[in-house]
């Protein structure tokens, strides 16, 4: 679950807050707008030694951290007002289709997590697999194609309504982490990995996501 936005100048290391239930949150201020929000909704970035603007998407890389709000329009920003270089206060170079290659590089990441879930015998496709998982009580997500049918997807939800919906990738994305040429509907079992896969496809999400010219 996203949790609001909110301006503060406090450092990257100890960036938290505290969400209306009282949980720790850990948050960090974008390069464009100066605005907080939670690591979910951000997107990490960090200066090459050769003075390049990297994307970190798995957060592990060394380095001081620049975050931007997983938007497309708050990485384009970045890259056309230059708040790449005036956050790390140096001369850099950034890819002008940065947010292009880290819409595609969130992508390849949410393919690649369904299928370890898949090979682990955590994932399936297929409508009555999906149904299956479903009234059995083992779905932790449910996947629909971006371009799949209203009709069947509508049968599924009906069975039970509460369960997170993915429908970001299309039926050829989709497909492809089944190991297929195409994949309408898909069901991630519950665990650690559904609620990453969530996250991911949040963020490519806002990647996908452009304000009308």
């Amino acid at each position: 679950m996203m949790h609001a936005l909110r301006k503060t100048d406090t450092a990257e290391s100890h960036d938290r807050t505290r969400d209306g239930r009282g949980c720790a949150v850990r948050v960090r201020r974008c390069i464009v707008t100066g605005v907080q929000g939670p690591v979910e909704a951000m997107l990490r970035f960090v200066v090459s030694p050769a003075g390049g603007v990297v994307p970190d998407l798995a957060e592990t890389l060394p380095g001081r951290g620049l975050w931007v709000t997983a938007t497309h329009d708050a990485v384009e920003t970045a890259v056309q007002k230059r708040s790449f270089a005036r956050a790390a206060r140096r001369a850099l170079v950034v890819d002008a289709a940065l947010a292009d290659r880290v819409e595609a590089l969130l992508s390849v990441r949410c393919i690649e997590m369904i299928g370890l879930a898949r090979r682990g015998g955590g994932a399936e496709t297929g409508f009555e697999k999906v149904r299956a998982a479903v009234r059995a009580g083992r779905a932790g997500l449910l996947l629909f194609a971006a371009d799949a049918a209203a009709d069947g997807r509508g049968r599924i939800e009906r069975l039970d309504d509460g369960i997170p919906v993915i429908d970001v990738l299309d039926r050829r994305e989709l497909g492809k982490a089944f190991g297929r040429d195409e994949a309408v509907h898909g069901v991630v079992m519950s665990g650690r990995l559904a609620q990453r896969l969530q996250m991911e496809a949040a963020r490519l999400a806002g990647m996908r996501r452009r304000s009308a010219e």
